[in-house]
């Protein structure tokens, strides 16, 4: 059987070749009813593109790299959904990596997209940036980072508002009538941690003047959590809440309290931060910051488009609030609630 040419999509379709050579390449320059049509042709003839000559007409590759610190875990799986719904809505592929956390890892990764790709979204959650991002990031590749400190020249930046939300957070609690507030901390190097601590510090020396920070070091996951949560039961004094720098540490260390019969919010409060999905089954559900993880991908995917092909209906990159996604308090039973009578100090 004879393989399927464009000029034979271009016959069913009733248009030109050039018209579905646009109308395939994502060009704005189609009615939408004629790329309905050539789309619908195409399926028909189960026509398929072939890549390398697409590559070498239209020197694009139909491709988004994804270059992510791990792949493991709720957070990374709902920017992922988010990320693919955007590409698949433009008919666009992804090439994802990840570098697990390694710098050297990841200017390999970065070195290894270079002609694959006509464009790439990067989280490297460093608090510093480190040098090699910008030495082996393609200055002439389209590029969006996601949650990293700025530094790049003319590099599109997209983060979660991590500062603001802490400061929600403890805003919260100290309405609750907590005085005694512990926080389980992210890894050191991490930006997304950096922002997170210094929210809890900043709200923490503005509503509880003279306060002590409690401040217990954690990993974002889990085990350390867990470990976090035993630290401070076996503390002189027991903090009235505790606020985990992410969701994970906080179910790692809700688990520590229920092995020790701590119960929560009755003896000690708890809340979080992301808002993954499990966080609302857990018993007690947890109180915690929205991150709207999924549209964190796709709006770094919809930028990133637009830099590549400004007529796809992407989001424009010179928007101001393209920067910064906002953050949401979700109050559950895991905090408690405001009391007629606030604790004394």
């Amino acid at each position: 059987m004879a393989s399927v040419t464009i000029k034979d999509v271009a016959r069913v379709a009733q248009v030109s070749v050039a018209t579905v050579s646009r109308a395939l390449n994502g060009h704005g320059n189609v009615a939408e009813d004629v790329r309905n049509r050539v789309f619908a042709a195409a399926q028909e003839l189960r026509y398929t593109p072939h890549a390398a000559a697409r590559s070498l007409s239209s020197r694009r590759t139909q491709t988004l790299g994804v270059v992510l610190p791990d792949l493991h875990g709720e957070f990374f799986s709902e920017l992922m959904r988010g990320i693919d719904q955007v590409a698949r809505a433009q008919r666009l592929h992804l090439l994802v990596s990840s570098y697990h956390g390694n710098p050297q890892e990841q200017g390999a990764a970065l070195r290894a997209m270079r002609g694959r790709v006509d464009g790439l979204l990067v989280l490297s959650p460093f608090a510093e940036m480190p040098p090699l991002l910008g030495e082996h990031l393609d200055s002439s590749l389209p590029t969006v980072l996601i949650n990293s400190q700025s530094g790049l020249d003319g590099t599109a930046v997209l983060r979660v508002d991590n500062h603001g939300g802490a400061v929600a957070m403890v805003e919260h609690l100290v309405s609750c009538g907590h005085r005694k507030i512990a926080f389980i901390a992210g890894p050191a190097d991490n930006f997304d941690a950096h922002e997170r601590l210094r929210g809890y510090r900043d709200a923490l020396a503005r509503l509880l003047p003279g306060a002590p920070e409690w401040v217990v070091q954690g990993d974002f996951d889990e085990a350390s959590g867990h470990r976090a949560g035993h630290e401070l039961l076996a503390a002189p004094q027991r903090p009235d809440a505790v606020f985990a720098a992410n969701d994970m540490m906080a179910l790692g260390c809700l688990f520590a309290f229920a092995q020790a019969g701590v119960r929560v919010p009755g003896d000690i409060a708890l809340a979080g931060f992301d808002d993954i999905p499990l966080a609302r089954y857990v018993h007690p559900a947890l109180t915690t910051i929205r991150v709207n993880i999924a549209e964190l991908g796709a709006r770094a995917a919809r930028l990133l488009i637009a830099q590549i092909t400004p007529d796809a209906g992407g989001e424009s990159p010179t928007t101001p609030s393209d920067g910064v996604l906002a953050t949401e308090l979700i109050v559950r039973e895991s905090s408690g609630s405001p009391p007629s009578t606030p604790r004394s100090p």
